[in-house]
């Protein structure tokens, strides 16, 4: 920055250049007597020192690089003047032809409008180069495996990268593109815009490479998780009106459930009751109290048998060693053993070819029987579908069949009285189509006992 200032003060201390804004007057150029303050010491330089005909200076070069985007000194003549030779001629006649200029439109010229002209960049001096946008990261690291690869180039070794490349699968290019059909073409297949087909155009090793394959769905997920309907239709002994036969129906199937559900309450409180014949009498107590007592007597008396007959039992009995005769005997025995064994087995294999037919008859069934096995699991997974299964803790609990007795129908839409929840009824539905899990309402348990404070005021009223 220094030096350019000083190569800009040489510039106007030439001959030639020109000051293009001057502001200064003469009668301010003349020498007056200074007034005299010692320099030496720092605080004095800024407070007595004249800078103002450098800062005249250094605008007067700004102001020259905004208009004209440079010093009037250093430009040549063809750029600050130009030679008028008048207006050109409006046609001109070479030889047996007239050469016209193309005419303009009358009027007013078109001009720019004045929120343009403000909005442009009026000065001529160039933006300064931003040497961020020039920067690239890790440029130093990028050039050094560059240099590095250069290296391995010239001495013949190819990446492992390139290799991959190398011993990638060759692309058939020789399929020929399918001819698109003309629209005009009645017989041509039905094609719908708005599908969600996606066709895969590139390679298959390259896109499963770069991870955009798309991962193979399983089939299991497109299972429907109960075959159930989403919304189930009463039967018809639930109208406002029904039958007498299917409203008879209907209220045998409540009873029915009604008459489980006392057998399950009864079973309980079968299980739950106390037997009398378990209560406790005197008799009993006094049975539990003296039964120890007797126990005792009989083992004192018992004890000194059993010392007299500890004596002869007390000695232990050493294993004798056994003799070699007596070794290879064992060993001879087990190998006649081994051997009749393995004859066995072998006239097992010669007699099962005359069973062959018994065999075929006992594998055909055994097969019969592993089909009949296989369907009936089959069928069984099939009447589960339509079944809850157990996603959680809690057991799933059937709704109340919502029905009326024969006392209690309406027989008009006017004076029917609506029963049950349709948020409770879309509720037990998810359950039981396998979609949630089932639950019960949190209970609140409070973490603190409730204190109870006695106001002022409500003693001053009592």
């Amino acid at each position: 920055m220094a030096a350019a200032r000083r190569l800009k003060r040489v510039a106007s201390s030439q001959p030639g250049f020109l000051n293009f804004k001057s502001t200064s007057d003469p009668a301010d150029l003349l020498s007056s007597r200074r007034k005299r303050v010692n320099k030496n010491k720092k605080k004095n330089w800024n407070k007595h020192s004249d800078i103002n005909d450098i800062d005249a200076f250094l605008q007067d070069v700004r102001h020259q690089e905004r208009t004209t985007g440079g010093l009037l000194s250093e430009k040549s003549d063809d750029s600050l003047f130009f030679l008028d030779v008048g207006q050109p001629k409006k046609a001109e006649q070479k030889g047996k032809y007239l050469i016209t200029q193309p005419c303009k439109r009358k009027g007013k010229a078109s001009r720019p409008l004045r929120i343009d002209l403000i909005l442009q960049h009026d000065s001529l001096v160039p933006p300064p180069k931003d040497v961020l946008a020039f920067q690239q990261p890790n440029a130093r690291k990028l050039r050094r495996i560059a240099q590095k690869a250069e290296q391995l180039a010239a001495k013949g070794v190819v990446p492992r990268s390139q290799k991959r490349l190398l011993n990638r699968r060759p692309v058939d290019r020789t399929v020929k593109k399918a001819v698109t059909e003309a629209n005009n073409n009645p017989d041509r297949e039905y094609y719908d815009i708005w599908g969600q087909e996606i066709k895969d155009a590139a390679d298959p090793w390259y896109l499963q490479q770069t991870g955009k394959k798309r991962v193979k769905r399983p089939e299991k997920l497109n299972e429907k998780p109960s075959v159930l309907p989403a919304v189930e239709v009463i039967a018809p002994g639930g109208s406002y009106n029904p039958d007498f036969f299917s409203h008879q129906a209907l209220l045998q199937e409540a009873h029915e459930v009604e008459v489980k559900k006392q057998k399950e309450e009864d079973k309980i409180a079968k299980q739950l009751a106390v037997n009398r014949e378990d209560t406790a009498t005197e008799e009993t107590i006094f049975r539990e109290q003296v039964e120890g007592l007797v126990d005792e007597e009989n083992e004192e008396e018992a004890a000194p048998n059993e010392e007299e007959g500890d004596g002869a039992v007390g000695a232990i009995v050493m294993a004798e060693k056994k003799t070699e005769r007596q070794r290879k005997r064992e060993r001879a025995d087990k190998i006649k053993e081994q051997r009749r064994l393995a004859s066995r087995r072998k006239t097992g294999q010669h007699q099962q070819l005359f069973q062959l037919r018994s065999i075929k008859a006992s594998i055909k069934q055994q097969d019969q029987k592993t089909k009949a096995n296989q369907m009936q699991r089959k069928a069984k997974q099939e009447a589960q579908k339509a079944q809850p299964r157990r996603l959680g803790k809690l057991k799933f609990q059937a709704q109340d069949l919502e029905v009326q007795l024969s006392d209690e129908l309406a027989g008009s839409l006017r004076r029917l009285k609506p029963e049950g929840s349709v948020l409770k009824d879309r509720f037990k539905s998810l359950q039981k189509r396998n979609l949630i899990e089932p639950r019960e309402r949190a209970k609140f348990k409070r973490r603190h006992k409730v204190k109870y404070v006695e106001k002022r005021a409500f003693r001053e009223i009592t």
